[in-house]
């Protein structure tokens, strides 16, 4: 599979490997004081792999396999390049180098006035506040861009403390607990479900002293 993806990225001449967002016209790439917000694609293969190998990650999101392996990783790309995994999908990469850290993404939901984000980070990126960041960037994007969304929900695990912060900072309102699968576990799991309306948003648009 991966010789396969590499094959097809060598098969475009190189401008189109620069810009592999350019075909994500509703998904543009988002940039805040630290980070860059773009397209997953072939050459944050592997530290997405290496990142993502990992339980400690892989055990509080929903949909990620353990082990995670450059196989995982290849596919993951393939299939964020053909739409099969939720609507906008970003690699979280640092602006001043360019680093892979992590990724983040927005679904739609049976609702259509509300959408779901997610996100995943490194454990070598914890705790310096690059997920509330992202999560900024992310929800700010979609409340500028789809006039039809009145919220967005976000879904933690009960035992994720540093996941609970970020919703909490980023102004999620706690509204119920429930169950959902994890992958890596091969169970479900309890998780605390947030929400955060538009009305709110434009009460906090400003997140200074919010990290």
């Amino acid at each position: 599979m991966q010789g396969e993806l590499l094959r097809e990225d060598q098969s475009r001449s190189p401008e189109e490997r620069l810009r592999p967002d350019r075909l994500r016209t509703d998904c543009p790439v988002l940039l805040s004081e630290r980070l860059v917000l773009r397209a997953p694609h072939e050459e944050d293969i592997d530290a997405l792999a290496h990142l993502a190998n990992n339980a400690n990650v892989a055990t509080m999101v929903s949909r990620m396999p353990h082990p995670y392996t450059t196989n995982d990783a290849a596919d993951f790309v393939r299939r964020t390049k053909l739409g099969e995994i939720g609507k906008c999908v970003y690699a979280i990469t640092k602006a001043d180098n360019g680093a892979f850290l992590g990724c983040c993404g927005v679904e739609p939901t049976a609702d259509p006035d509300t959408v779901e984000i997610g996100y995943w980070l490194g454990e070598p990126y914890w705790n310096q506040g690059y997920t509330t960041e992202a999560a900024h960037a992310l929800i700010d994007m979609v409340f500028r861009t789809r006039e039809n969304v009145a919220q967005i929900d976000a879904r933690c695990r009960v035992m994720n403390v540093a996941s609970r912060r970020v919703v909490q900072k980023c102004g999620f309102q706690f509204q119920g607990s429930g169950l959902a699968a994890s992958l890596a576990l091969g169970s479900t799991v309890p998780v605390e479900w947030y929400r955060l309306d538009r009305k709110t948003w434009i009460s906090l648009r400003s997140w200074g002293g919010m990290r």
